[in-house]
């Protein structure tokens, strides 16, 4: 029993270190050590050692080498690169700027935070901010309005974008073992009830005597060719897709092969210098990311080889709590307690692992339940930040923005588990 009680004091103790704003990494390594310490009765000492080595790059089970670890850590750092040349090369406002000559006043309040939103770096929602600002304050839209739209359609691509570090985790070998596309699949109809919920919240933002589809008058003063700066970003999903399909390699991997192709046509549009290229490599370089991706597979190691999650499963069936709401609700509240969507994954799936079975013999459908409500509770989640950083940046009080937040958020989560009841039958 003292196994559970390790469990249970290594997610407070994680809790409570992300909250101070530890590493997250760091936070899952120390949990890692806690339950590894309070297992003792049910695994040796060098198991502690065996779990940390089994889930960085050796399989004892097999007897080779699994460099599942390795691969996720460079996804991330390629990921991050990507990301930081957008920004660095001033490609993403360029891109931002022609979408200017398409869409309507209306519209570009959600296509600006739409399109940083497939830019996925913590905090994103600030470098849209200013943008909707602007273009809010020109139709009347309420600060409070501007806020939710910001981390709306911020977060809109993250039902259906492969390039989500939370996407790539769940699909991963040592998790759900699914194909990230046909995650991608099933995800659409979250997706496009997220698309429509949108649209609804952007009407009621906007004052009815400002909504107008009339385009921007001086289109001439806006960037023609920025639309093609989309390229980098397509080119690694098309790239992956192609990979996966025709060669037969996993979506991680394909993922992985494909990103630096993004990379590499990014600087070739913009035609950085050698000084340049270095310069965004080396910022891009980011060790949290990576730490990150060690520190989950270590922390779902240890609470695999503690035999935890097995007690865990025996409570929660004698407790008679429906395995559908505790599948669902788990993740959704480790969302918003961390205000981390890998994070969410990472701690959740564990758990509800074992209630898969109960709740149907699909594992992408399974997926979809864990993912999509990690990923609600992080959009919602008060120290999610992009909230904070949105609602700091329109001088916004987050329980004035929650009033339309929450009722929209938690619909996503019941749209998406009716969906996915029809496809596990």
């Amino acid at each position: 029993m003292l196994n559970l009680v390790g469990v249970v004091l290594a997610f407070v103790v994680v809790i409570f270190l992300i909250r101070r704003k530890w590493n997250f990494g760091v936070s899952l390594l120390i949990g890692s050590v806690i339950i590894g310490v309070f297992s003792l009765q049910e695994i040796q000492p060098f198991d502690i050692v065996k779990a940390f080595v089994e889930a960085c790059i050796y399989s004892f089970d097999k007897g080779e080498v699994d460099t599942t670890t390795l691969e996720l850590v460079f996804i991330m750092v390629l990921i991050n690169i990507l990301a930081v040349g957008m920004q660095e090369t001033g490609a993403m406002t360029r891109l931002i700027d022609s979408l200017r000559r398409v869409f309507s006043r209306g519209a570009i309040l959600a296509v600006i935070p739409a399109v940083f939103g497939l830019l996925p770096v913590p905090g994103g929602a600030l470098f849209s901010a200013p943008m909707v600002d602007k273009e809010g304050d020109k139709l009347g839209v309420s600060n409070e309005d501007k806020t939710l739209l910001n981390v709306w359609f911020r977060h809109i691509w993250f039902f259906v974008y492969p390039l989500s570090s939370a996407m790539i985790l769940i699909c991963s070998k040592d998790f759900a073992n699914v194909n990230i596309y046909h995650l991608v699949a099933v995800q659409f109809p979250g997706f496009f009830f997220m698309v429509l919920i949108g649209v609804v919240l952007l009407r009621k933002s906007i004052p009815l005597k400002s909504f107008e589809r009339s385009r921007s008058k001086n289109k001439d003063d806006f960037d023609k060719g920025g639309g093609v700066y989309l390229i980098p970003i397509i080119v690694p999903i098309l790239l992956s897709v192609l990979i996966s399909v025709f060669l037969n390699v996993s979506s991680t991997r394909s993922i992985l092969v494909a990103l630096p192709f993004g990379i590499l046509s990014l600087f070739v549009m913009v035609k950085t210098s050698r000084e340049k290229t270095l310069e965004v490599i080396k910022k891009g370089l980011s060790w949290k990311l990576p730490l990150a991706i060690v520190g989950i597979m270590v922390f779902r190691e240890m609470i695999l080889y503690s035999k935890a999650v097995d007690i865990i499963a025996g409570v929660a069936n004698e407790s008679h709590v429906p395995a559908m709401i505790i599948v669902v609700s788990v993740p959704f509240i480790l969302g918003v307690i961390t205000g981390y969507n890998l994070g969410a994954v990472a701690l959740s799936y564990p758990i509800v692992e074992p209630f898969f079975h109960l709740v149907g013999s699909n594992p992408v459908a399974f997926a979809s339940l864990v993912f999509t409500s990690s990923l609600v509770g992080y959009i919602m989640s008060p120290i999610h930040l992009c909230v904070v950083v949105s609602c700091e940046y329109f001088k916004t009080d987050v329980t004035g923005v929650y009033k339309r937040f929450v009722p929209a958020a938690l619909s996503l989560v019941l749209i998406n588990t009716l969906t996915m009841m029809v496809i596990l039958r």
